[in-house]
């Protein structure tokens, strides 16, 4: 358990880092100044690479030769990528996907 101290301190250091995150960009890149090549290279192509890792990580285990075949995982995506293209909303498209994975492996597979 810890003091109140090192409670205090905690949450000290999770507000500073918090808002160093929310501020930093705004004062390494001023709103008056044109944005680097590079980090406008990285905000086109850091979000399709996150999305590609996350499939991969959670593929990385589903074993298509052996149990359900990997049909929660590959309906779960199917609805996910259908959510996404109907409605073009990633919350609803995430949380369809999960709900859709949660009850297909508690009641189905």
């Amino acid at each position: 358990m810890m003091t109140l101290t090192e409670q205090m301190i905690t949450i000290a250091v999770v507000v500073l880092g918090t808002m160093l995150t929310r501020f930093l960009p705004f004062l390494v890149f001023p709103a008056g100044k044109p944005t680097p090549d590079y980090i406008k290279y990285l905000g086109r192509v850091l979000p399709a690479a996150v999305f590609g890792m996350l499939v991969v990580y959670c593929l990385k285990n589903v074993s298509f030769l052996t149990g359900s075949h990997g049909l929660p995982e590959l309906i779960a995506i199917a609805v996910v990528v259908t959510l996404h293209s109907w409605k073009r909303q990633m919350l609803l498209s995430i949380a369809g996907g999960t709900v859709c994975y949660m009850l297909l492996v508690q009641m189905v597979f």
